[in-house]
């Protein structure tokens, strides 16, 4: 859907410096100072090309006989649009402030609500980029440039929705809006712990972003049909028989299936010095920009420790290729007892579109003493990641935002060890639980925050197994593994046909914290087998479902769940339009 030029033309017509351990039931490096002048300009550009699509709206309804908007009161209008939001009042006073709105139809405020909140977005971006010169301590640091990047994504995110003219779907912008509201969550929990001016002035720059960010994911959520209810709207098209994502070429469903040695790649990395680079760093900054062909790197086999690796939101369409789990290693061994931020201690991170990893191994090494720990962060969208091994304890494999698939992978960790806000479906994968005496063994933490986001947890067809230290500890060990917990109110995630180990604790799902409130999210069973999957003794929440009906459980099935176009997954079962 294209926001901002089907508007014009019908006008005519909330840290997370970590998240804490489940308590026992019986506990930066620093930024460059200042802001390159390229994306400063890129920004301004952009919240001048929002103004000018405002003042432009504002012309045409006016020219078509608007009414005067020297007043407050809202029109019926702005209360139908508004009323569709979590915060209403801020809803009414931010488009009665904005050109145009006061003679715009329901429609034409979509657009509008997008576009002032773009604006919004990048003004603080540039307020936050303006504080850069200030002395910080590392972790103060750290907050500070996870915020900029995350605003800076978040205005490509919001500037996409309006300006995007080719294959934008409904579930296209429903996936930027999520993800912007995401970058905000992620923003606010790095600073949410600071202390002293530079948070003080952060919070006031960002002030009201996460609401406006709300507030115009519910106004476009609701006049295009997206969702705000469970289970998930079941639209999307089917792929009968097919292996890999629809979006994904012919072409490349092969290089996804041949050896990595038997491919073309345009980029080796070899420590050896016998391939075009020793560095995987080096290979990243080969990459074009904004590339809309497939730019493959191949890593041979080797570890590979080159600090935290990052595939940044220009870099689109990169495959990274290995020799094999355990073979092509990448590795690091940041933590937050470094004086840094969850976010920032990815031993690999990825954002680029289209990014795709296969037959590697990424680790981090820090060790469940060292807390939160990432060895993968994935942010970008239709995102793949293949027979690949990611391995840490907490907080292991970030899935931050947008739309991502993942295929028979081993994934090993302790507390959290899959977490983050995409919509995420894993299949045939191996989730393997370690053992640490001090830590309670969650396996997920989705933090869905607000119930427009068409985001969530889908393991479907996997297993869930100890490692082979915890397995032969005592049975009392089954008293400390959980599906899940909820980071976020509206959390989402279903466990589905899929085999846990004896491992599960009976309750099977945890509670944030004393007193958390557990009615909002969306936790769901159906037919799981193995020791672990008896429902009899699970916790009895409002939003725990035992699914017995397969028609509710086809609809988190890969074609059905994904509230994105183009984004349907391979299924590792028989494939039918029930199950």
């Amino acid at each position: 859907m294209v926001l901002f030029a089907s508007s014009i033309s019908k006008a005519m017509e909330h840290g997370r410096l970590g998240k804490p351990e489940p308590a026992d039931p019986d506990q930066l490096p620093q930024r460059k100072r200042g802001w390159s002048l390229e994306r400063l300009l890129f920004v301004i550009a952009i919240i001048l090309f929002a103004a000018a699509g405002a003042a432009v709206l504002a012309a045409i309804v006016m020219r078509n006989g608007a009414v005067s908007y020297g007043h407050r009161r809202p029109t019926q209008a702005m209360s139908r649009v508004c009323g569709m939001t979590q915060y209403p009042t801020l809803c009414v006073n931010s488009l009665l402030d904005f050109p145009g709105a006061i003679a715009a139809s329901d429609q034409d405020l979509v657009t509008i609500s997008v576009n002032m909140t773009l604006q919004r977005v990048g003004s603080a971006l540039n307020s936050v980029s303006e504080m850069s010169y200030l002395e910080m301590d590392s972790i103060v640091r750290s907050a500070h440039t996870d915020c900029l990047e995350l605003l800076d994504d978040s205005v490509d995110l919001l500037y996409q929705s309006l300006s995007s003219t080719d294959g934008a779907s409904t579930e296209d912008v429903l996936t930027w809006l999520s993800a912007a509201l995401t970058n905000q969550d992620t923003c606010g929990e790095g600073i949410q712990e600071l202390k002293g001016h530079v948070k003080n002035r952060m919070s006031k720059r960002l002030e009201n972003l996460w609401e406006l960010i709300s507030n115009s994911l519910a106004i476009y959520s609701a006049r295009t049909g997206g969702f705000s209810t469970i289970p998930i709207q079941n639209r999307r098209r089917r792929l009968l028989g097919d292996r890999f994502p629809a979006w994904i070429s012919r072409k490349e469903r092969m290089l996804l299936q041949i050896p990595a040695s038997q491919i073309n790649a345009d980029v080796i990395v070899s420590r050896d010095g016998n391939g075009t680079c020793k560095t995987i760093g080096e290979a990243i900054k080969l990459a074009p920009d904004n590339s809309k062909r497939r730019f493959i790197i191949y890593v041979r086999a080797g570890w590979y420790e080159e600090g935290t690796l990052k595939i940044g939101r220009k870099k689109t369409n990169i495959m990274v290729m290995g020799d094999g789990k355990g073979k092509t290693v990448i590795s690091g061994g940041k933590s937050v007892q470094d004086g840094i931020t969850t976010f920032r201690t990815a031993s690999f991170a990825a954002s680029g579109a289209g990014f795709i990893a296969r037959d590697l191994s990424f680790v981090n090494w820090a060790g469940p003493e060292k807390h939160q720990a990432v060895a993968l962060r994935v942010s970008a969208d239709h995102a793949v990641v293949y027979r690949c091994s990611i391995e840490g304890y907490q907080d292991t494999l970030y899935a931050h935002s947008q739309r991502q698939f993942y295929r028979e992978c081993n994934i090993y960790g302790t507390v959290d060890f899959i977490f983050g806000n995409a919509a995420a479906v894993f299949q045939k994968c191996n989730l393997f639980v370690r053992y640490s005496p001090t830590q309670i063994n969650t396996i997920t933490a989705q933090s869905r925050s607000d119930p427009n986001q068409n985001t969530g947890i889908v393991v479907q067809d996997c297993t869930v197994r100890p490692v082979n230290n915890l397995a032969v500890i005592n049975t009392a060990v089954n008293d400390i593994t959980y599906l899940g917990r909820p980071w976020r109110p509206y959390a989402l995630t279903v466990f589905m046909e899929t085999y846990l180990g004896s491992l599960i604790n009976p309750a099977g799902w945890l509670a944030w914290g004393a007193g958390s409130s557990t009615s909002p999210l969306y936790y769901a069973e159906y037919l799981n087998n193995g020791p672990g999957s008896s429902t009899s003794k699970r916790i009895h929440w409002t939003g725990y479902h035992v699914i017995t009906s397969p028609q509710v459980a086809a609809q988190f099935t890969p074609d059905s769940f994904f509230d994105a176009g183009e984004w349907i997954p391979a299924t590792g079962v028989p494939f039918q339009p029930g199950l």
